[in-house]
């Protein structure tokens, strides 16, 4: 008995050592435990709102594409335009969304509105394709619905990248918009066919493409209600923020930030450089000489690349950096200029030309949010995409502009050579304007917090 009480008395006085033990070493600061925890097991991983946003993208750009497929043939081959007017309604069709951009970035930071601000914006789009319907051939009533489309779509894109950006750690930038553009491409690669399979289907019934479009506007509008989050707090606290630059002010103020000013500068000028998709489709259906009815499946041969090299183009600029993937992206469209204004045919230019323009969107349409991320302070991301994209938009305008009024004025292949040597002038004032010395960000540890001294608590 006096054993088996000693022993008793050994094990408790042992586990009260563990206990005290225990409680004098505490777990070295849980909140960044928890952070650090939560960062390594999302690290390898797509946030689950990029992946929501994802899937609206997808639908969306189904309804859009379907609309967007016919509209150069609609434009040139049936309403008869010139190569001029087309490249004015073209550049409008892209550019009419510069003031829209400002206004959706800005209340959208106001807020932290994102998914509200956006969801407007697919909203209108949305309905965009009613006001299709309803035109009944006016141009006026098309001009009207192509419009909404261009300002729902130039509302919802700032907010909706700045909501990728807030949901991703900043070393997984690259890639979480190369799946965000994945699947939005994968809508994009859908809607031609649908609108294709539909004219075939109905004798080229317009009316029917458009009641299916709305249909898929609507469903995206839907998912973005019930699957997207509306509000990105606990995205930010995997990435704490820099005192310096969580302040609000005015979008002007954006660019007084020299990093963002060259940003936008490289992205301008190449943009004022780079001639319409649907210039390069024209292109191709003349020097080829094959069957209009083809026509609306060009840009699947595009964004099957695209689709494709999205997400590998994301994870490799974040691992060399952002900078090296946005100028071979350009690049590769240099190659495809080039191509066009060569002798080759057949089937090697055709392919030639829809692999180089989707190695030129992987490349450069996600990557370049992703170059522009680190630089704009939180409570003013969507504010500073909405300026980027606006100057894009806006140089882009005078690019198709411009192509379309050297077409007119001096045929195919003097307007392809001017794009070529506007094109490399632009690369070489892009690789001066972007810094060499850009690095991916890497967060291989979360910072420690200092300790508080005895009596200071």
């Amino acid at each position: 008995m006096y054993l088996a009480s000693t022993d008793a008395v050994a094990k408790a006085k042992a586990k009260a050592k563990t206990e005290a033990k225990a409680e004098a070493e505490p777990e070295a600061e849980p909140e960044v435990a928890d952070v650090a925890a939560t960062a390594k097991a999302k690290r390898g991983r797509v946030a689950g709102p990029v992946l929501a946003l994802g899937a609206v993208s997808l639908v969306t750009d189904i309804s859009s594409e379907m609309v967007t497929a016919v509209l150069p043939l609609y434009f040139v081959l049936q309403l008869g335009l010139s190569p001029l007017q087309f490249g004015f309604l073209d550049g409008l069709y892209n550019g009419v969304t510069a003031v829209v951009r400002l206004l959706g970035g800005y209340a959208a930071d106001r807020g932290g509105r994102h998914k509200l601000v956006a969801g407007g914006g697919y909203a209108l789009s949305a309905l965009s394709r009613l006001g299709l319907l309803l035109a009944g051939g006016a141009t006026a009533g098309i001009g009207a619905a192509l419009a909404a489309d261009r300002i729902g779509k130039g509302v919802r894109t700032a907010p909706r990248d700045a909501l990728i950006s807030l949901s991703s750690p900043p070393d997984a930038l690259g890639r979480a918009f190369g799946v965000h553009r994945a699947m939005d491409t994968t809508g994009a690669l859908l809607g031609p066919l649908a609108a294709f399979a539909l004219l075939w289907a109905t004798a080229d019934a317009y009316d029917a493409v458009f009641v299916v479009s709305f249909c898929f506007g609507l469903l995206g509008v839907l998912m973005l209600v019930a699957f997207v989050p509306g509000r990105h707090d606990a995205c930010l606290a995997m990435a704490p923020p820099d005192p310096s630059k969580t302040e609000r002010g005015r979008v002007v103020d954006l660019l007084r930030v020299r990093a963002f000013r060259r940003v936008l500068g490289a992205a301008a000028l190449l943009g004022a450089a780079t001639i319409g998709d649907a210039f390069l489709y024209l292109l191709l259906q003349r020097r080829l000489d094959f069957a209009v009815s083809w026509f609306p499946l060009l840009p699947l041969g595009a964004a099957a690349v695209y689709l494709l090299l999205a997400v590998p183009a994301g994870r490799l600029a974040d691992r060399v950096g952002r900078r090296v993937p946005f100028l071979a992206g350009h690049a590769a469209l240099l190659g495809g200029y080039v191509l066009l204004l060569c002798p080759t045919d057949g089937w090697a230019l055709l392919i030639g030309v829809l692999l180089l323009i989707g190695i030129f969107y992987a490349a450069t349409d996600g990557v370049l949010m992703a170059l522009a991320t680190p630089v704009l302070p939180q409570g003013r991301r969507a504010s500073g995409m909405a300026v980027l994209q606006t100057g894009q938009a806006l140089a882009r305008l005078v690019a198709a502009a411009g192509f379309g009024a050297a077409w007119t004025l001096w045929g195919i292949g003097p307007a392809l050579t001017c794009a070529v040597l506007a094109l490399t002038v632009a690369l070489a004032g892009a690789a001066l304007l972007l810094p060499r010395a850009e690095r991916p960000i890497v967060r291989t540890e979360i910072p420690e917090i200092p300790e508080v001294p005895e009596g200071q608590a």
